[in-house]
């Protein structure tokens, strides 16, 4: 697995901004009961690690994540006495099944997010549940229209490893990867200007920073001219309402 953004220090700090922008969107109806076992899968810099260990205090959370760069980034950042790290591929990390699993912003870059839900089943007790989140960066609506901003969004879904629209797809692939019960929620992010901390903590440093995060692959790979990319990204900056929809996917192993 490649992953498009890489590893540098301004990516750490664009997922923090991501994850504090979108915590009560996505994490308000997530929390565990004490004494459960928990496997977040592909941890990151532990930027939603925090919130799950402060909505989950009192239950064990085990933090597996494959970059060493990224774990020794949320080792430094995340300090909670319930969350212990571990350096793993998913495919092979091995453990007692846990009570709980919780992915997010994981299988979107993956070229088989179909066999990762299936091996993350057989690290899942029968009777307990996954929590998957993604986004789909095919729901960005914004406004006033930008052809050259759609051309810069689309070098980022061209260069993606695995499926940038990959929210759309939850329901089935959880389906289909034999967890039951399964519910999918759609969350939408809406911003305009009387909301201008969502204009400079999603807009401008999560989504528009995502984007503008490609350009040298993009340029390198003849995706798009540098003046096009850097119109779309000046036309992104100065949207004057944008939407964009994450998809929370949630199911009972039987």
């Amino acid at each position: 697995m490649a992953y498009v953004h890489g590893y540098a220090e301004r990516e750490s700090e664009r997922l923090n901004d991501q994850a504090g922008a979108l915590v009560e969107l996505l994490h308000h109806d997530t929390a565990y009961p004490a004494g459960s076992r928990v496997l977040e899968a592909g941890c990151g810099v532990g930027a939603q690690t925090i919130t799950l260990a402060a909505n989950s205090p009192e239950a064990q959370i085990t933090s597996i994540e494959i970059s060493p760069q990224s774990l020794a980034v949320a080792r430094e950042r995340v300090t909670a006495p319930n969350v212990t790290f571990e350096q793993a591929d998913l495919f092979s990390f091995r453990a007692e099944p846990f009570d709980h699993i919780f992915v997010c912003f994981v299988l979107e870059h993956l070229r088989d997010p179909y066999a990762a839900l299936r091996r993350l089943r057989t690290l899942l007790r029968p009777g307990g549940t996954i929590t998957v989140i993604e986004g789909d960066h095919g729901s960005a609506y914004f406004h006033p229209e930008s052809d050259a901003a759609n051309d810069a969004i689309d070098c980022l879904i061209k260069l993606q490893s695995g499926d940038a629209k990959i929210g759309r797809r939850l329901y089935p692939l959880v389906s289909e990867a034999g967890f039951g019960s399964v519910r999918v929620s759609p969350r939408m992010v809406y911003v305009d200007a009387s909301k201008p901390e969502l204009v400079d903590a999603f807009t401008l440093k999560t989504f528009t920073a995502m984007i503008e995060g490609v350009r040298e692959p993009a340029l390198a790979g003849g995706l798009i001219d540098a003046d096009r990319f850097d119109r779309g990204i000046a036309d992104l900056a100065a949207t004057e309402t944008f939407s964009y929809t994450f998809f929370k996917a949630v199911a009972d192993r039987d």
